[in-house]
């Protein structure tokens, strides 16, 4: 299967090891993801909140780019997918005429989990799995940007989102129910206010706790990134010593399949969740 790919910028700076697990199991999955020649930023998170044109305009480039492809485009950042959303909306509108893009709406956009999560795509990948994630209990945490608002991101599951789940299960693993799945982590405020992430974030971790979960599993590098990186310094700040690793869904993808590399993504990652995985007898 081919399809596009547009990766955005992150996956190729600070969210180098997402980029690499997508790679390792696109391979082992048989799907082939063809880059958008070409691609420029799609404007997330700064440009909406200098200049609605640009806005619109940078996503809508990249749209055009992947019609002429004449291939679907799969996203694997949120607030990329949602960026694209957005202008797609746009271009259907009055504002399509102002944009300086030529876009039909031909090809569907699809965010990355949902694409690997189909009914089809977790049939095909079920009997490729040589190392069942037992014994892994994990919620599973998708943050705002990729459901929505559902007029945008047209998700019909938008409040209570289930594709980890269904993933986790077919990989082995124990998905836990809880209700703050689609809660904030606060990413966008990282620099600005630290102190609004602190709160945002220390609430996730109680509640993942509270379900029962030795970790969580996310969709997006920027809640990756803003559930990871601070965890110690807000263990410190409320008192308590937290241990959450946060896994890429397509890291358990490659660990489930026995890809050689997995370490090497988990290398990254500032809450080791190596120690946790030798627990339960995933990796020795």
């Amino acid at each position: 299967m081919k399809v596009s790919y547009y990766p955005g910028c992150s996956l190729e700076g600070t969210a180098i090891d997402y980029a690499a697990s997508i790679g390792g199991v696109s391979r082992l999955l048989d799907l082939e993801l063809a880059e958008l020649p070409d691609w420029n930023c799609c404007g997330a998170t700064a440009a909406h909140s200098t200049n609605h044109q640009l806005s619109l305009a940078l996503p809508a480039r990249n749209l055009a780019l992947a019609e002429a492809a004449g291939r679907d485009v799969v996203v694997p950042c949120a607030l990329c997918f949602n960026r694209l959303k957005t202008a797609e909306k746009a271009l259907q509108g009055p504002d399509g005429a102002h944009l300086g893009v030529s876009y039909n709406g031909g090809i569907k956009i699809w965010d990355l989990l949902d694409y690997l999560t189909r009914d089809a795509s977790l049939r095909d990948l079920a009997p490729k799995v040589v190392k069942p994630l037992t014994g892994l209990k994990a919620v599973g945490y998708y943050g705002c940007m990729v459901a929505r608002p559902p007029a945008v991101t047209d998700k019909q599951d938008a409040e209570n989102p289930q594709n980890l789940e269904r993933l986790l299960k077919v990989l082995g693993a124990e998905p836990l129910d809880w209700s703050f799945k689609t809660d904030c982590c606060g990413a966008g405020l990282a620099v600005a206010r630290p102190d609004i992430i602190d709160t945002l974030a220390q609430r996730l971790y109680e509640r993942a706790l509270r379900a029962g979960a030795d970790c969580l599993v996310v969709s997006c590098q920027m809640c990756q990134a803003n559930l990871d990186m601070p965890q110690k310094r807000i263990g410190q700040k409320f008192g308590k010593d937290y241990y959450l690793p946060v896994f890429y869904f397509t890291e358990l993808i490659g660990l489930a399949l026995g890809h050689p590399e997995v370490t090497r993504w988990l290398d990254k990652h500032l809450v080791d969740p190596r120690p946790l995985l030798r627990r339960i007898g995933l990796i020795t």
